[in-house]
Formats: structure tokens, C-alpha cells, sequence
């Protein structure tokens, strides 16, 4: 619609509404305008007094209409008199350079442009059989052609040679870069051939500031359809960075559609070459992402590079987004767990049993027998806890994860409750508090440092002699059956189905309200009662995370009677919640790297956070990092301190071949060496324009209206080399462009002569 009201205004007006924007309305008749309004004043008086005096039986509204219809047709003939003209400034021939941007990024391979690719579409513009649209740019410009995708270049080989190879678009980065090649001289605008597509780091904001003071106008052409009807995507897939071997992880993987709701799709997981995982997805409403969890059985120890398909469907517009791909790397090494517990009870036991089973979770046993008493177990040497439970931050964060049983909150000094709370938010630990007579509000912990870390509030409560324990039948919310820690069954039909069966368990605290940010993972219905009560919940504390297990007596999923002896339920449940403890503790040396899927030639950077035993920051060590490319090459690249970052080092490598790169970091200091996790970036050319492949008309909207210029599209692109002349960048002169004889003023004087005359014949005055 609106490009048909532009056609029109252009038809009566003679130029582009946008024509008028940029230029300034003078009048060249004689006197100008100071004789305007006095002959139009003249005029009017005229036209009033011979209607005034004629004689006719008619009200006097009607010869008043008639007079300001005839000072109508009067104004726009005084109008013409004075020559309206349009003062427009246009560039010289041959005297300025116009850049032309082509994206070579890899959705211009896309086939939605009059039955061809973006690129074909591209290479048919500037090629033009005719030579039209090049030929009436280079009659005034002297062209300078570039490629982009990553970045910006001079393109070598003619215009339409492009490979469309880029893996990603950073279009603010391109603009800058040929802003910056074309310094000094006489610009008169870029034109960027593009489907929009803007995935790099390079603000935007900043790109057009600086093409706003340079006075540089951008005409983008938008190459593709802005809206597919039918297509299937994964948004993202999301998985740990790390898990302990034999661990079933799950994966969280977005999958969003438009044109198959309700239909059902084949989602699979590959590991290298091998499917490890397959289930049906049903798509949700069009343009929705259904989150979708999706069990992965454990994975050998070392990298693991996993790869996520959407099998394509009938009549999809594209399938390069129906993939997406991540990298975990699997732990082969055992965690330490410290369980204190304040008295020797079967939960004590049944939990030591359960973690005794798993070769990569040690769990240290610290059980008060009496006062300044302890028992303990598993522990590395005699040393280890002998004074009892950690009096520093080196003894306590050397755990991963601190488990506290039926332990009162008197039993810890002040120092104690705040290290403890230091060693989830700092150390980024878990805490995992267990239901008992002597926890929660019934221990005494409200108000102390302990409860801040906690996902549910507390009060302090008395304790009567004898607690009346309350039953409960335990259920998983919906975050709860796609957890990691929960999963009891090869799907959501039967992990549901298991938890179900469950015999109930019993529950002696009143604990509060789920704390906000907080998750709800278990919750039980009591079985005479029917209230609803929190079971076990989680949040995110600093670093680290809380949880509450209310439950006192877990251990009857093990020994009730109607519980088999081989039943591996307990065991299970307890492994993969001590596993889901300690699976994002950070190491005291810890390695990113971004962005986790680069392109071949583009920048990735390293950034490395650095610790003491204490898990203070240290700012003065020497960090390297060894990165070893697919093909075997090793090459070391220097971390230097961020200034005014405490504890974090950065660095960057380029990548140039396609597959696995591995990150190691070491780090040297005055009294220990690190050696991290190793993290693995996976290079692939298989670009992320793919994602949101659809050609990003407001982006590109806003890049023309910011910088002056203006958006077409392939319907409209036929007026780009008459516009892009109309420009106040590089060397320039002002045309005079004559508005009297505009057709919309001859259609006005005929429009109201015949108003007049339609009029008194209406009225009976011919």
C-alpha cells in the first residue's frame, strides 16, 4: 500500500516524496514571496465582492462557498505566477565514489528470490543483461565494489563472482571498515545488497553514529522473504559445560515453527557419527519455542561434540537451521562431597551406601557421636577433619558440594555459618540441607547467613518434645521431570509413572515460601491431609546454588516393603543428586571461551578466571593457553590480566580449519600450578545466519533512515540509480527543479473550477 500512495504522490507531484524532504522551497516569480499574500488577498476581495453583489434570492452561505471556491482556483494560479521551485542538492558526475556492499554470508544461498537464490538474484542485479542498473550508476558515480560476511573486503573478481561462503554477518563491523577504506575521499553513499543478517559483535549504534557524522547515506536493498510460511528451526541447544562420566544428562533444545502446528517431528542427538538419542517432538503454534528436554545416555569420558537434528519436513523453506550442535566435556575423576550429620540414623547410612556405588563421587562422612565427637569416613589421610567440621575456607572449599544432615544451627561458630554461606556464593559450591528435628526453622538457622543461601524462608520454631512427623506422597513439578537429578524412567511417561509408584516419606519441618528465583522441583501431598508442601527446591546463590530436601527418611525407597531388593531407585536418585551437586562447581582455574561455534578466520576469545586455595582472585600469575587445532598444530597464545577485573585473564586465537579446537590453560604462580579444563570450540562453516533466515526488513529500515538514505527491496530496487543522485555527501551541486507546472495544480484549478460549476447548478444559480 504504501509503495502504490508513494507512486501516486510521485504521479501528481512530479518527484519522490523523499525529493522534497532534502530540498528547499523557493519562489521564483516576480517580487517572490513577499507578493504572495497580497495578490492572494487581492484576489480573494475580488472574488467575494463580485459574488456580494449579485443580486439572487439564494442564502448568503451559498455565495460565500462559491466565492472561496473561485479564490481556490485564483491562489493556484498566483501560485504558479511565482514559480515554486525545489532547490536540491545532487552529486557531480564522475566526481564522487558510491560503494556497493554484497553479502557473501551463506544465507544468500537461500532459493526465495523469483525462483532464485539471494546470491543468483544479486549476481542478476549487477550483471543486468541490459547493463540499466549499473550502467546509469557508473554514468555518475565511480563505483568501488566490496564483499562481506564476517567483514568487509574489495571484491577481486567481478561483481557477480560471489561464493557465498561467510558463516556469519557482522553488518555493523562491514559498514564501519568501508566507512574507514573510503576516508578522504568524496563519498556519495554505500548501497548494501543484503538479506540483513547481523549475528557479529560490532554494535550497530555505533556503526551508524559514525556514518551520521561522516554524512555517508546507506541504501539498503533487502534481499529475500521477510516471512517464511513453512519452516522448522532448533533455536538453541543447551547442555552442560561438564558432567562426571556414566552421567545421563539433559539437554534443553528449542524448537520453534511456522506452518507445521501441531505436527510431529524426529528430533536426534549424534555423538561424532553415533545416534545416541532420538524422540518425537510435537511442534507447538507458529513462530513459538517449544522448549524440549531431551535425555542423553552417558557419554565416554573427554570432549564429546553433540549435534542436534530436526529431521526436515515436507515443503520447508530452508533445512540448514534444522541443526544445531554443542560441545560437553565429560569428567572422567572423582568429586569430593563433605555430609556432616549430627546423629547416626539410617539416612546416614542408606545415602554412604547409595554414593559408594559410583566410582566418581567421594563422600566424606563427618558424624558427631557426641560432643567434640566425630566419625569419620572416607576421608583422603588421618589429617583430614580431625578437629571436625572446616574452621578456614582452604579446608571447607577443597569439597565441591556440602551436604548437612540433622544438625543444629548452634553447633557452628558465627565464623562457621558466614564461611559456609562464602563457600556457595564465592567458591560457587552447593549446599544441600536435609530434613530433620534439629534443621531448617526448627534448628535455630533463620536469621543466620545459612538461610539467605536456602530457596525456601524459614522461621525459628520451638522445638516440642516429640515433632509429629507428617506423611507424604512425593510428585515432580514440571521442572522436577526434566531434571537431571529426577530422572527415574527412559521418558516423561514413565520417569511420571515411577515417581508415582514411590512409597511416601515422612516430614517433621514447616517450611516457608519458595523464595523468588527459586525452583520447585519435588513436592509431596500428605496423605491424610491432602496439603501441598515443598519438597525439594533449588536456587541460584552467587557462584553457587542452595537446596532444601525436607524429607527425613529417603531411605525408605530402599527398605520398604514394597520395595524389591534389586530396586535401584534409592541408589539412583541419590547418585544423580550428589552428580547434579557437583556438576557446575567451578575449579579454581576456569576457561570460556566465546563464541562456543566460530566461524573458520573469525576471532575467538579465551577469557580465564583465576583463584587461590582460599578462592580469593589472583591478579598476578602467568597464564598461556595451548590450543591445539584439528589437524594436530599447537600454538600457545599469552592471557593478560583484565585490568580492573579481579582474577580474570584474556587472550584470543584465530581459527582457520574446520572441526574440534581444544583450549588448554595453564597457569603459573608464585607458589602453585593450574592446569584447567580443557574447552573445546567448534569450528564449523555451516553459518549461524541459518537461525533467522529471513530477510530483516526493520534492521534495514533503520540503517537507511538514520544515515539519510532509503530501504528497496527487489520491487522497487529499478529506483535506486535515479534516488542515490539526490545527495549533500562528497562533491555536489544544487538543481532547481520547477514545481509550478506539478500535474496535482492543474487537477486542483479543474477540481474546483468544477466544484463551482457543479454547485450552482445544484443550487439554481446558472
Amino acid at each position: 500500500m504504501s509503495s502504490f500512495l508513494d507512486a501516486l504522490f510521485e504521479r501528481l507531484l512530479k518527484y519522490p516524496l523523499w525529493v522534497f524532504d532534502r530540498g528547499t522551497l523557493v519562489w521564483q516569480g516576480i517580487g517572490g514571496a513577499p507578493v504572495l499574500v497580497p495578490l492572494v488577498l487581492l484576489v480573494a476581495g475580488v472574488a467575494v465582492v463580485s459574488y456580494a453583489n449579485v443580486r439572487s434570492s439564494r442564502p448568503w452561505t451559498d455565495r460565500l462557498l462559491l466565492g472561496f471556491l473561485r479564490l481556490g482556483v485564483f491562489a493556484l494560479l498566483a501560485t504558479c505566477l511565482l514559480r515554486p521551485t525545489l532547490l536540491v542538492s545532487t552529486s557531480v558526475p564522475d566526481r564522487n565514489v558510491l560503494a556497493i556492499l554484497l553479502d557473501d554470508s551463506q544465507s544468500m544461498r537461500i532459493k526465495d528470490v523469483d525462483s532464485l537464490t539471494r546470491r543468483a538474484w544479486v549476481g542478476r542485479l549487477v550483471r543486468d543483461s541490459t547493463g540499466d542498473w549499473l550502467r546509469r550508476l557508473e554514468q555518475r558515480f565511480v563505483l568501488r565494489f566490496y564483499r562481506f560476511a564476517d567483514g568487509a573486503s574489495g571484491l577481486d573478481g567481478p561483481p557477480d563472482s560471489l561464493a557465498a561462503a561467510g558463516a556469519r554477518t557482522d553488518l555493523g563491523a562491514a559498514l564501519d571498515q568501508v566507512r574507514r577504506d573510503l576516508t578522504g575521499s568524496p563519498v556519495a553513499g554505500m548501497v548494501v545488497l543484503t538479506d540483513g543478517a547481523d549475528n557479529g559483535t560490532t554494535p550497530m549504534a555505533d556503526a551508524l553514529l559514525a556514518l551520521k557524522a561522516s554524512r555517508t547515506p546507506v541504501y539498503t536493498v533487502g534481499v529475500g522473504a521477510e516471512r517464511f510460511m513453512r519452516d522448522v528451526a532448533i533455536d538453541h541447544a543447551e547442555t552442560p559445560l561438564s558432567t562426571l562420566k556414566g552421567a545421563t544428562m539433559v539437554a534443553s533444545v528449542g524448537v520453534r515453527q511456522r506452518g507445521f502446528a501441531a505436527k510431529s517431528a524426529t528430533l536426534t542427538v549424534e555423538d561424532g557419527d553415533r545416534i545416541v538419542a532420538a524422540q518425537q517432538v510435537t511442534l507447538g503454534r507458529d513462530d513459538e519455542v517449544v522448549s524440549v528436554p531431551v535425555r542423553i545416555p552417558p557419554l565416554e569420558a573427554g570432549s564429546r561434540h553433540l549435534r542436534f537434528t530436526i529431521k526436515p519436513m515436507a515443503g520447508e523453506a530452508i533445512e540448514q537451521n534444522n541443526v544445531a550442535e554443542t560441545s560437553v566435556t565429560v569428567r572422567d575423576r572423582r568429586e569430593k562431597i563433605l555430609y556432616l550429620e549430627g546423629e547416626l540414623r539410617p539416612e546416614f547410612t542408606f545415602l554412604r551406601r547409595a554414593a559408594a556405588q559410583d566410582s566418581n563421587l567421594q563422600l566424606v562422612g563427618l558424624l558427631r557421636t557426641a560432643d567434640g565427637k566425630f566419625l569419620r569416613l572416607g576421608v583422603d589421610d588421618s589429617l583430614e577433619l580431625i578437629r571436625g567440621f572446616p574452621t578456614t575456607r582452604a579446608e571447607l572449599f577443597r569439597y565441591r558440594a556440602l551436604v548437612l544432615g540433622n544438625v543444629e544451627a548452634a553447633f557452628f561458630t558465627g565464623d562457621q555459618l558466614r564461611m559456609i554461606a562464602d563457600f556457595v556464593s564465592e567458591r560457587g559450591g552447593s549446599l544441600l540441607t536435609l530434613g530433620g528435628r534439629r534443621t531448617f526453622g526448627e534448628g535455630g538457622y533463620a536469621g543466620t547467613p545459612v538461610a539467605d543461601v536456602l530457596p525456601l524462608s524459614l522461621e525459628n520454631r520451638s522445638v516440642p518434645d516429640s515433632l509429629v512427623p507428617v506423611e507424604l506422597a512425593i510428585h515432580p513439578t514440571p521442572a522436577g521431570l526434566v531434571h537431571a537429578a529426577l530422572q527415574l524412567g527412559a521418558n516423561d511417561e514413565r520417569n511420571r509413572a515411577r515417581w508415582d509408584s514411590l512409597p511416601p516419606l515422612t516430614m517433621v519441618n514447616e517450611l516457608g515460601d519458595l523464595k523468588p528465583g527459586a525452583t520447585l522441583l519435588l513436592e509431596g501431598v500428605g496423605i491424610s491431609t491432602k496439603q501441598t508442601r515443598p519438597v525439594l527446591a533449588v536456587q541460584r546463590y552467587g557462584r553457587g546454588r542452595g537446596l532444601i530436601l525436607g524429607v527425613q527418611d529417603s531411605w525408605l525407597w530402599q527398605m520398604h516393603a514394597s520395595i524389591s531388593v534389586e530396586d535401584q531407585t534409592h541408589e539412583t536418585f541419590w547418585r544423580q543428586t550428589l552428580r547434579a551437586l557437583v556438576e557446575e562447581v567451578p575449579d579454581r582455574l576456569e576457561v570460556t571461551t566465546a563464541p562456543s561455534q566460530p566461524a573458520p578466520g573469525q576471532r575467538v576469545a579465551i577469557q580465564a578466571e583465576l583463584a587461590d586455595s582460599s578462592y580469593l582472585h589472583v591478579n598476578d600469575a602467568v597464564l598461556e593457553a595451548h590450543i591445539v587445532s584439528p589437524s594436530g598444530k599447537e600454538n600457545v597464545a599469552p592471557l593478560e590480566w583484565a585490568l580492573g577485573r579481579e582474577g580474570v585473564y584474556t587472550g584470543a586465537f584465530v581459527p582457520e580449519e574446520i572441526g574440534a579446537y581444544r583450549v588448554e590453560v595453564v597457569s603459573r604462580g608464585r607458589t602453585d600450578s593450574l592446569r584447567a579444563e580443557p574447552r573445546v570450540a567448534m569450528v564449523a562453516d555451516r553459518g549461524v545466519d541459518f537461525l533467522n533466515a529471513e530477510m530483516r526488513a526493520p534492521l534495514l529500515r533503520r540503517i537507511a533512515a538514520e544515515t539519510g538514505g532509503r530501504f528497496y527491496t527487489p520491487a522497487s530496487v529499478g529506483k535506486l540509480p535515479d534516488d542515490v543522485m539526490y545527495t549533500k555527501s562528497g562533491v555536489t551541486v544544487t538543481e532547481r527543479k520547477d514545481l509550478w507546472d506539478m500535474p496535482a495544480i492543474f487537477l486542483g484549478i479543474l477540481l474546483l473550477l468544477g466544484l463551482e460549476w457543479g454547485y450552482r447548478r445544484s443550487r439554481g444559480m446558472v
